[in-house]
């Protein structure tokens, strides 16, 4: 599996971005789809994330109500909709694939360490 991730960019404070993670892999609609992100000097953390087989979703309280993870399985494509981006929202993302078919409960899903594949992210920065 490889992930591609891309949209990335500089925005004012208030703005949007979408960023999109593209798979490859026929079975990309079994992975496991997560953003995590990473500033700079601080350790990469988790944003949102969207098991294979339903509607859960999940996200970092820091992100709710201005992010949305959303799969299109017929593309092998993840996004993560930003909106109301704020100066702290700058970071390096990342999107990662999770294998796992078993059912999980959102506490796993926040764990880079149960992610088997990641991209190679993309700069986020988000000016004052």
């Amino acid at each position: 599996v490889q992930l591609q991730a891309y949209g990335g960019g500089l925005v004012q404070a208030g703005g949007s971005l979408r960023l999109s993670c593209a798979a490859s892999g026929r079975t990309f609609s079994s992975y496991a789809m997560g953003w995590f992100r990473q500033a700079p000097g601080k350790e990469r953390v988790f944003v949102a994330a969207r098991p294979w087989s339903d509607s859960r979703t999940y996200y970092a309280d820091s992100v709710k109500g201005r992010f949305t993870i959303v799969r299109d399985n017929a593309k092998n494509t993840a996004y993560l909709q930003m909106n109301s981006l704020k100066p702290e929202d700058t970071a390096v993302y990342y999107c990662a694939a999770d294998t796992d078919t078993h059912y999980r409960d959102n506490y796993y899903y926040t764990q880079e360490g149960h992610y088997d594949y990641w991209g190679q992210g993309t700069q986020v920065t988000v000016s004052s």
